[in-house]
């Protein structure tokens, strides 16, 4: 017996010994073959480089920082920044479908993604020439141009750019573009330092079908600098500027010279469709949609109904409609048209504000800027942008925008001043707009509030007719809402209206007092229940301190209709609780509330007004108050205090509301 135990007990541990040589030996062969994949796919497609010396230091150089996706591969060498892995598979990203990066690269995927901001990797696998789907409506594919359109000059600058997105925006301008209208490709290359862009670029764009000159920057200039430089050289007729990560769809070039060739004096953009930046799939957009700009002047699509450029008494579905602002990195502009009207502001640094200036410039010196719903480019958008800007991001962009506000938006130039991060009043001084001025001199160019009253009606931004400020929930305790209170119970004849007008001129009265008297930190104001909630959900609203929110969305324009407004064209709207719900509405469920900030339409779920008698805000159509009430939140049963419309009581403090006027203008 004891002899049989030792004998077990000498298997059993040549069993464990075995099992553990098995795994030790399994986990390097898993080892090595991850390894000759990476050795693999590291491997570059084109002839290497000389061999270099072998440095005595250690680690190699680093070339490239960056954060967020892939940050726990560290930081890229110079092999990795310079490597061009582009190696395309037959029908990867066909007709626009997504790519899908098999599993086995998924690390190497998320390590190169921050060098572009977008999944090279997926790109690199789709061929130069992938199909895509006819975008266009059935109008627009049947729709015919005249054989004498005008020819163009595609312009497209680009700054380190992946290999495989660069040229298949090129390719997709060629494949997609009638021969006889491209005069040419510009490409400008803004100081770029990444190998494939120098040499093998310029072999590659000689064999082209198509006539393409390359530029370049001596030093890293910006956006505006390097279009002026393609333009210079262009011998086209029109002028059309494309962003280097952009794919051309079918018939896209034509609408917009066929535009032109009716109007030299039209800016046309066309319906920008969206690649994603994950998986580079290609998703068509709405051909309604137009653009303007928020209260930091940054851009803004909208969707609202607009005006066609159309003489007929029908509607045509294929005519352009008229955009208050463009987005700036794909239009098209007659090149003599371009210069006559000071092409770009030449002092702009490197990227951002050039499309306000210009949007502000074509409208108020008499051209027009539209979108051809018949032309569709898809543009990669991307969360953050991997491009360098030599003297800070936020720097360069404030003093761009300080540059169009200055020279464009008259009386306007003080509210942008006063309520962008970054901006002041003293901004004015640090630039030198002498000669955008001159320009705008002779070219007799209409005021700003031509712009807004005129191109712009449905704009939120403040006005002379408007209120402009802070909406205070009046607490009864603090001294601005006695003074307020007082003020409003003290009006004579105030029952007598209840016009938003007649409120306007009894607030503006006493606009100093008011702004003297309130407390930032002590009055409550109203904004969104939460903070950073994308513009284009629901939000429901709130009271907080007067300093807490950080989009300016606690500042509020009313419009004499009723209208109440805030940034980014967002407003105040009566949502009817759905059936069964308003007993829970009563009950303090915060989740059915049915008042919220959503998109802005000419609607009676946004018309509001104000009684001086009771300092009330009613929803004109159904009657009811604005009135602050605790509720539990259903995700986290924390209580709040929410903005509801109920049943008005003038007895009611929770529905007691006050207008207090901020400044805009000088």
């Amino acid at each position: 017996m004891g002899l049989r135990f030792q004998q077990l007990k000498k298997l059993w541990l040549l069993y464990l010994f075995l099992l553990f040589f098995a795994f030790f030996m399994f986990a390097i062969s898993i080892n090595l073959y991850v390894s000759s994949i990476q050795s693999y796919d590291a491997e570059p497609r084109h002839p290497k480089p000389p061999p270099k010396r072998r440095s005595l230091w250690p680690y190699k150089n680093i070339v490239a920082h960056y954060i967020g996706k892939g940050d726990i591969f560290g930081n890229m060498t110079a092999d990795d920044y310079n490597i061009n892995q582009f190696e395309p598979k037959q029908g990867e990203g066909a007709d626009g479908r997504p790519v899908i990066v098999p599993p086995r690269d998924r690390f190497r995927m998320q390590r190169f993604f921050k060098l572009n901001s977008f999944n090279i990797l997926a790109s690199d696998r789709i061929p130069l020439n992938r199909t895509l789907k006819d975008y266009r409506t059935g109008e627009c594919r049947d729709k015919r141009y005249a054989n004498s359109l005008p020819n163009t000059s595609v312009i497209i600058v680009f700054h380190n750019e992946a290999w495989s997105v660069l040229l298949r925006t090129i390719t997709s301008v060629i494949n997609r573009s009638p021969r006889h209208l491209l005069r040419e490709i510009i490409l400008v290359d803004d100081a770029s330092n990444r190998s494939f862009l120098k040499r093998q670029l310029e072999a590659y764009i000689q064999v082209l079908a198509v006539p393409t000159r390359l530029y370049r920057m001596k030093e890293r200039s910006g956006l505006v600098p390097a279009r002026l430089l393609g333009a210079q050289h262009a011998r086209g007729d029109v002028l059309t500027f494309l962003d280097a990560h952009c794919e051309c769809s079918r018939g896209w070039l034509e609408p917009l010279l066929a535009r032109i060739g009716e109007s030299r004096e039209v800016v046309i953009c066309p319906v920008i469709d969206i690649i994603s930046d994950d998986n580079f799939s290609y998703t068509k957009t709405f051909e309604n949609h137009w653009g303007a700009f928020n209260w930091q002047l940054s851009f803004r699509w909208f969707s609202s109904d607009r005006k066609r450029q159309t003489t007929a008494n029908t509607k045509d579905s294929t005519a352009p409609i008229a955009t208050p602002g463009m987005a700036g990195g794909l239009f098209a502009i007659d090149r003599k048209y371009f210069y006559e009207m000071g092409a770009y502001d030449s002092d702009m640094r490197i990227w951002g504000g050039e499309n306000v200036e210009m949007s502000f410039r074509i409208w108020q010196c008499g051209g027009r800027i539209e979108i051809s719903p018949c032309s569709h480019v898809g543009h990669i958008f991307r969360s953050s942008t991997p491009y360098t800007f030599p003297g800070g991001m936020s720097e360069v962009l404030t003093a761009n925008l300080a540059r169009a506000a200055t020279v464009w938006m008259d009386d306007w130039q003080y509210f942008v001043m006063l309520y962008t991060a970054g901006l002041s009043l003293s901004a004015r001084d640090k630039v030198n707009v002498t000669d955008r001025l001159a320009l705008r001199e002779k070219l007799q160019c209409k005021p700003f509030s031509w712009y807004l009253e005129t191109i712009w009606p449905e704009h939120f931004f403040p006005a002379p007719d408007r209120f402009f400020g802070r909406i205070i929930w009046l607490d009864g305790e603090t001294e601005c809402t006695q003074a307020y209170s007082k003020h409003m119970k003290n009006l004579p004849g105030r029952a007598l209206s209840r016009e938003w007008k007649r409120a306007f001129e009894e607030i503006d009265h006493k606009a100093e007092e008011f702004m003297s008297l309130i407390d930032l930190e002590r009055d409550k104001c109203l904004r969104p229940l939460h903070d950073n909630v994308p513009r284009s959900s629901l939000q429901p609203v709130t009271v907080g301190d007067c300093t807490s929110h950080a989009q300016t969305m606690d500042m509020f324009v009313i419009t004499p209709k009723g209208q109440i407004m805030t940034n980014d064209n967002v407003c105040l709207t009566y949502r009817p609780p759905k059936q069964g719900a308003l007993k829970l509405l009563r009950n303090r469920n915060a989740t059915i509330s049915n008042v919220m900030l959503t998109q802005c339409a000419i609607e009676p779920s946004q018309q509001w007004t104000y009684d001086m008698d009771t300092q009330q805000i009613s929803h004109r159509e159904t009657k009811l108050c604005l009135t602050l009430k605790s509720a539990t939140n259903a995700r986290n049963h924390k209580v709040e205090k929410v903005v509801l419309s109920m049943e008005c009581n003038f007895k009611d403090i929770t529905q007691k509301w006050g207008l207090i006027p901020l400044p805009w203008r000088m």
